[in-house]
């Protein structure tokens, strides 16, 4: 980049690398004029690896094999897919009791959530503990988070049961259902280890933090009302999903309320919230609200045993079969007409899933100062489901409960996911004839304060203060989820999140700057108050790149402030506008459609007598502009690095021409 100084009448053109004297408040002083130089020459091969390795690779995997023997490369590349192999040889007896401690706490969290999760996705209980039991297996070899502790959750449950049994129902057609659960599971399996493959992780950024917020508490809201029918004791009840027809259920059943189910439903309700209270407030009572679950389901069990003669009042889960996953390969449902509701079921329950569970490893990897690999946990996730699906399984992922528990009982790695499913190995051979009696009220009350945490009435708040189209995305997904049907409503709420983009980049801001006196600072007028219009300029910005979807609406805009600034200049009695500067410094990219637009806003503004200036493009814009001739047909004084420059030079070339 040139620059030197010379004096007004020595100079020839800004992009010649001279400068001269020049004066934006009416003082001569000297200037430096810089030119605008061209990004170092690439081939198009060139271009699209860089363009390919930013999309694709912005973590560079490949970096660290670099400059290795083959043998440290195999090493490394075993570390890659088996993330157990890069902590494994330092393990010892100090970790193994920490993962051990953790293991057998979550143990006694996972064993009752997983029967109430798989109710929820009306899916028989077992399913549930089988699904605690391979996941958290496969996940300790393949996932990078060392707190994440695997199993079924609630909304995933949720949005099975809810999808699936518009078309099937789970009590007439349960081998079908059972079919359709685990294909769903096996596709949402497929989705995401091929999301971690090929590195299309930012499909799940379409899932923005609002859509998820309303989304989680409009189905926490269903879920809950759900559990009114285990609460109550009612035995026919609706199977849909939406607001009106469960609430219709409730009242339209009083006749089936049973005072007993509501009698120790509350009373476990309470005593697990309470619990869950205790832990909140003191989180090192972590251990109080992970044994409630356990624990409530032992006393629930023995109350009902005790009084089994006495009242028929209180539904328990009865038969549960012992044994290890039976295989469910052969129950994979890969043609028929429900082939097409299985996989949007296993796409948008894998969506979900994928995105809580890398929510949640970074959540507590941040906390913990490491970091979580993202197409790793994808490919983790996947593979684990995928398996799943074959070991009679449904979706699972890391549930924020079950990792909460495990970060606070001190989880060293992924060694307690191992415990845990070996607690729960012991149950599925052992212990499930003790679940005989444990009645359905407690598990809709586990079902009840697990979902709870999941309306977060804050995050809403802040949104509203922060900004109000993400509150409006929200609320969207709350009421879509809420009063329409769950994949509706997550539909709306992305629908919406998709409106917002296209609103960014058809409509993007467009700023007047003005000068900060006293500096060669140029901001907002509008945002500063000190900043003051340049006599002669019209100084614009544009915080967007200029495609095809937006150069006409900029063009017309900018010619509207054009025209605005010119009637107040008349009402004023101001200085006659000369010159257009469009600084170009936050336009990140432009295509064909944004270079036509420039020529014909050119073409335009000089049917006006007005001059357009641009200022300061980047690089892969500057290039476009420099191959499309648009510089050669602005002129010499028509690109200029800096706002400041080009009013400091265009003020002194008007004024040496006016002086005699």
């Amino acid at each position: 980049m040139g620059h030197g100084t010379n004096r007004v009448e020595d100079m020839a053109s800004p992009n010649n690398g001279t400068t001269a004297p020049a004066t934006a408040n009416a003082r001569e002083t000297i200037v430096e004029i810089h030119s605008v130089c061209l990004p170092p020459k690439k081939t198009a091969l060139q271009k699209l690896k860089k363009r390919f390795g930013d999309v694709f690779f912005p973590d560079d995997p490949l970096e660290r094999f670099r400059n290795q023997t083959w043998r440290n490369r195999m090493i490394l590349g075993l570390q890659s897919l088996f993330p157990i192999f890069t902590w494994g040889s330092q393990y010892d007896l100090k970790l193994l009791r920490s993962d051990v401690v953790s293991g057998l706490t979550i143990a006694s969290l996972a064993i009752p959530q997983g029967i109430s999760y798989a109710k929820l996705a009306n899916l028989p209980p077992i399913v549930g503990l089988y699904s605690s039991f391979v996941p958290p297996l496969i996940y300790s070899v393949l996932g990078s988070s060392k707190h994440l502790a695997v199993g079924p959750v609630s909304i995933a449950s949720l949005v099975m049961g809810s999808m699936l049994s518009e078309s099937v129902s789970p009590t007439q057609d349960s081998i079908l259902y059972l079919k359709l659960a685990f294909t769903s599971t096996f596709f949402a399996g497929l989705f995401q280890a091929s999301l971690g493959l090929l590195r299309l992780g930012f499909v799940i950024d379409f899932l923005s933090k609002a859509t998820l917020i309303g989304f989680t508490a409009g189905a926490a809201v269903i879920v809950s009302l759900q559990q009114l029918k285990g609460l109550l004791g009612i035995v026919h009840f609706t199977g849909k999903m939406q607001f009106i027809p469960v609430m219709s259920s409730v009242f339209s059943h009083r006749s089936e309320w049973s005072w007993e189910t509501i009698l120790m439903g509350l009373a476990f309700l309470a005593i697990l919230l309470t619990t869950r209270h205790i832990s909140m407030r003191k989180p090192k009572l972590f251990w109080i609200s992970a044994a409630s679950p356990l624990a409530s389901v032992v006393i629930s069990t023995l109350l009902v045993f005790l009084i089994r003669n006495k009242t028929q009042a209180i539904s328990f889960i009865g038969h549960l079969p012992k044994g290890l996953n039976p295989p469910s390969s052969n129950m994979l449902y890969f043609s028929g007409s429900h082939l097409a509701l299985a996989i949007k079921t296993g796409i948008v329950t894998g969506i979900l899933s994928l995105t809580e569970g890398i929510a949640v490893g970074r959540t507590f990897a941040s906390l913990k100062n490491y970091q979580v690999n993202g197409n790793k946990e994808m490919m983790a996730i996947g593979f684990m489901n995928m398996a799943g699906s074959c070991t009679s399984c449904y979706v699972t992922t890391g549930s924020f409960s079950r990792s909460a528990v495990n970060y606070n009982a001190g989880a060293k790695t992924a060694v307690s996911n191992i415990v845990m499913a070996s607690a729960v190995l012991v149950t599925l051979l052992f212990l499930m004839p003790l679940f005989y009696y444990t009645p359905n009220l407690i598990l809709a009350a586990i079902i009840l304060t697990a979902v709870i945490g999941l309306i977060d009435y804050q995050a809403a708040y802040k949104l509203w203060k922060v900004d109000k189209f993400d509150f409006f995305t929200c609320m969207c997904s709350f009421f879509g989820v809420l009063l329409v049907s769950v994949p509706l409503g997550l539909a709306i709420a992305v629908g919406v999140s998709v409106l917002k983009i296209l609103l960014h980049v058809t409509r993007p801001n467009t700023l007047e700057f003005g000068n900060i006196q006293g500096t060669q600072i140029y901001q907002s007028v509008k945002r500063y108050r000190e900043a003051s219009r340049i006599p002669g300029f019209l100084i614009l910005a544009v915080e967007s790149p200029i495609y095809f979807a937006n150069s006409t609406y900029l063009q017309e805009r900018i010619l509207r402030w054009t025209r605005e600034e010119e009637a107040r200049i008349k009402e004023n009695n101001g200085s006659t506008l000369k010159c257009i500067i469009f600084d170009m410094t936050a336009v990140s990219s432009i295509d064909t459609n944004g270079i036509e637009a420039l020529f014909e806003l050119r073409r335009r503004l000089e049917k006006q007598s007005l001059q357009l200036v641009l200022v300061n493009p980047v690089g892969s814009v500057m290039e476009k502009l420099h191959k499309s001739k648009i510089i050669e047909s602005l002129g010499l004084s028509g690109l200029y690095l800096t706002v400041g420059e080009a009013v400091a030079d265009l003020s002194s070339t008007w004024k040496a021409h006016v002086q005699p």
